[in-house]
């Protein structure tokens, strides 16, 4: 007869079993897992061209969203703004802004490529100057590998990239149209789609809640870059400077990269002076007058303006955009901070994926507002039907 404490401790033949197919459960949802996410990847790769312009189209569609809800309430006189009239008026408004912004930097990507020409001798001087500060060799070492460039055809190749602008922005100007068209059936469709209203008003929250948020960060980057902008174009018209208006136009764009974009600016302002005036020191001066620029704006004005409002971790920033940068390219670098930001506010509201929220967030507290608060904020979708 078997003692009873044998009995207690002898393995149970059905227990490993339901264990050897729970483990064997795991083990096929992580490969699907995997072979999910690359297929995903892979889409997002060849996509990307439709994908970025989709994407583009919704932010601009969403930060219109607010200002059309308002002017659709107003009345003068007897006459009242409709929400179909208040629409056209923001797409037209898109669409001429968005083509005028492409014409502008096709014709300035024209004149530097037309110019840039005259100084290909001039940029070879300045930089194998820059590696004498290391020794002789090295000049002549750097001038040498820097002829052997062919700069005409990459300066060819960003001539033709920028022509590929105004494809890409009539794609956004149509994509933002069907957006307009289908924005009164929004809620309608939301509600048949979910089979529920109060499913429908949570999804609602959450969306309102991504718009307010990536709206109220591009217009503090805006209004940053643009400040920057001018200060570099000041600048560099204070020095009596060649290619003002493209270097103000390219920090402006590149001031919308955190962290990386702004670096990259005023190194490449510091590159233009010392190509084009004969002292050192006056490039290093403005150089350094961008940097101190670039950080007063950058580094102060800007995160008293955002406030709250982007609680992301920096970490999390950086590596959304080399993931971005990797897939998407340059236009994914842009896009990368609002992407994450609408992806941790989700994974917040779904509990199993609530730790990646936790991680993409600065404090652990991906959450900015009390759930009543958001509870009593107005729906787009419900403010687009109204």
């Amino acid at each position: 007869m078997t003692p009873p404490d044998l009995e207690s401790t002898a393995p149970d033949p059905e227990s490993h079993q339901r264990q050897s197919l729970v483990d064997r459960y795991r083990l096929q949802t992580w490969f699907l897992g995997i072979i999910a996410f690359s297929m995903i990847l892979f889409l997002l790769f060849q996509a990307r061209f439709i994908l970025i312009s989709l994407v583009i189209a919704i932010i601009l569609f969403a930060m219109t969203a607010d200002a059309i809800n308002a002017f659709s309430k107003l009345r003068i006189g007897s006459w009242k703004i409709t929400n179909w009239l208040a629409s056209m008026g923001a797409f037209t408004m898109i669409a001429v802004l968005l083509l005028t912004l492409s014409a502008l930097v096709i014709s300035q990507v024209n004149a530097v490529v037309s110019t840039t020409m005259g100084y290909t001798d001039q940029a070879i001087a300045a930089i194998a100057r820059l590696a004498a500060w290391i020794s002789p060799e090295a000049e002549q070492m750097v001038e040498t590998s820097i002829r052997s460039i062919e700069v005409s055809g990459y300066l060819s190749t960003l001539a033709g990239q920028a022509s590929n602008l105004l494809s890409a922005t009539t794609l956004v100007i149509l994509f933002v149209g069907f957006l307009f068209a289908e924005r009164l059936w929004f809620n309608t469709k939301l509600e048949n789609l979910l089979h529920d209203k109060a499913k429908a008003r949570r999804v609602g929250r959450i969306m309102h809640s991504i718009v307010r948020r990536v709206n109220h960060y591009l217009l503090v980057k805006t209004g940053v870059s643009a400040a920057t902008a001018v200060a570099v174009y000041v600048l560099m018209e204070g020095f009596r400077l060649d290619f003002a208006g493209p270097m103000a136009i390219l920090t402006f764009v590149l001031n919308y990269i955190p962290s990386v974009g702004s670096i990259i600016a005023t190194i490449l302002l510091g590159l233009v002076a010392l190509i084009q005036v004969p002292e050192p020191a006056t490039a290093l001066l403005v150089f350094v007058i961008a940097g101190m620029i670039q950080f007063v704006l950058g580094s102060v004005i800007d995160p008293m303006l955002m406030g709250k409002a982007l609680r992301v971790s920096s970490f999390g920033i950086i590596i959304s955009l080399a993931f971005w940068g990797a897939v998407w390219g340059i236009p994914g670098m842009f896009l990368a901070v609002p992407i994450m930001v609408a992806i941790m506010i989700v994974c917040s509201h779904i509990p199993a994926a609530r730790p990646v929220a936790v991680l993409l967030s600065r404090e652990g507290l991906p959450e900015i507002e009390e759930a009543s608060h958001v509870a009593d904020e107005p729906e787009p979708v419900r403010q687009a039907a109204e």
